[in-house]
């Protein structure tokens, strides 16, 4: 008499090997890891995971208060102060007010009778915020190109001062932009829920833990002049760790999908330093790499264009590798009897497609944020060859380049690593099936 195997482990009469008949709890539930490939992929991780937060320690930065200048910050070192302002009205009119900057209440002070034939606009501030709250001020800007264009009711800041006497000061900082970002952001959060419900939640749940990351430990530790690369590999490892499980679940398929991403973070390293060294690359084309510069003289500039080649990789890898060991999964999952190679030849053909259409998505990426520079390019009239080759260009192409071809080698790395949780070689065609579902 034939006999199936339940969820249990027990055999039972009537049917043939390999038979499912119609219950399906002998599915369910976590197994065992017992392949080795499995074991070894858990004791990588964890021993990455322990690195890392090793690492983290010897790296993670001092308290040490680092001075730099306007319009970062004030001229003896403390943040720049701003207050909030709501424009009420505005005229045009000889500049040279001696209210100009200043809190006063009531209308301001005409210019004096020599303002040199120069008009400004001139916007008439409430103060909303501050030592001087539900007082005035008057901004004075001479009309031209790159300067604010205000209109009466615009929400902004102000930079306050003190000057030599004490007196406090004020001028044009940015435009409020609190609220619309608030709406932005809360629309953003319901579509991401309403459509991925409980794993959207968890993934903007990783994508905060992401930007704490980045504010807590990785700019503070480039600020205090720690070496980029390690910095930027330790973040994108503990990035990595939380988004990772957070939003996909404690599985092999999720490890696999791990492991091909932190591999494939390793080459984006290894590629971003050889492109760098061979193009000669600066970043001093940036003009805020130039204040870094500037006013910041132990953090590396080239340094600081690895970390960003780096961790700008993560997004795009993620996307990728989750795909591939999903693939994988589902593939063996699905046709039982199908071999390694099998599974491995036809996750492998999504792989391609992924990877023909994110290098589009990647590319477009950084030509779309790089587009007024490509304008200005266009309108100079210098040759293509110039252009390409000027490091403002040549900077997005080896990011692009670095990108791809890490891209590119994350999908066959991610694949054979996901095939050998998804078909152990001498797993039962129900172990198998089970082992979609497996949990660490």
């Amino acid at each position: 008499m034939t006999t199936r195997l339940s969820s249990s482990g027990e055999h039972s009469p009537g049917l043939p090997p390999g038979s499912h008949g119609h219950g399906h709890g002998h599915f369910e539930g976590p197994a065992p890891v017992g392949p080795i490939a499995a074991r070894v992929v858990v004791a990588i991780l964890v021993a990455v995971a322990i690195a890392v937060v090793g690492a983290a320690v010897i790296l993670w930065p001092s308290n040490e208060h680092v001075r730099i200048q306007l319009p970062f910050q004030n001229a003896d070192g403390p943040a720049v102060t701003t207050e909030a302002g709501t424009i009420v009205a505005q005229d045009l009119a000889p500049c040279g007010s001696p209210s100009a900057g200043r809190a006063f209440s009531g209308d301001p002070a005409p210019p004096p009778g020599t303002s040199g034939g120069i008009d400004c606009q001139r916007s008439l501030v409430t103060i909303e915020s501050g030592p001087n709250e539900g007082t005035r001020t008057l901004l004075e800007i001479v009309p031209g190109a790159g300067q604010p264009d205000l209109r009466v009711g615009d929400h902004i800041r102000l930079v306050r001062q003190t000057d030599a006497t004490g007196t406090p000061t004020y001028s044009f900082n940015d435009y409020s932009r609190g609220l619309p970002l608030a709406l932005v952001a809360a629309v953003f959060v319901v579509a991401i829920v309403a459509v991925a419900r409980w794993r959207g939640l968890r993934a903007l749940l990783g994508l905060g833990f992401a930007f704490g990351v980045l504010l807590v430990f990785t700019l503070p530790a480039l600020l205090d002049g720690k070496p980029a690369i390690p910095v930027a590999l330790v973040s994108g490892a503990a990035i990595l760790y939380i988004v990772l499980y957070l939003a996909h679940g404690v599985n092999l398929r999720t490890s696999s999908a791990l492991l091909g991403t932190l591999a494939s973070m390793l080459v984006a390293a290894v590629l971003s330093t050889a492109a760098i060294g061979m193009t000669h690359l600066t970043g001093l084309s940036e003009e805020q790499n130039v204040n870094v510069q500037a006013y910041i003289q132990q953090v590396s500039i080239t340094g600081l264009l690895l970390a960003g080649f780096i961790i700008g990789s993560l997004g795009v890898l993620n996307d990728v590798t989750i795909t591939q060991a999903s693939a994988a999964f589902e593939i063996a999952s699905m046709d039982e009897s199908a071999s390694r190679r099998t599974i491995f030849a036809a996750a492998m053909r999504v792989g391609r497609d992924h990877i023909a259409s994110t290098v589009y998505t990647l590319v477009l990426a950084y030509a779309g944020g790089a587009l007024p520079l490509l304008l200005l390019f266009s309108a100079s009239g210098d040759p293509v060859r110039d252009v390409v080759t000027g490091e403002a260009v040549a900077i997005e192409v080896a990011r692009s380049a670095v990108g791809g071809i890490a891209l590119a080698l994350s999908v066959p790395l991610t694949t054979v690593i996901a095939v050998l949780l998804a078909r152990p070689r001498f797993a039962t065609p129900i172990a198998r099936r089970r082992r979609g579902r497996h949990t660490l």
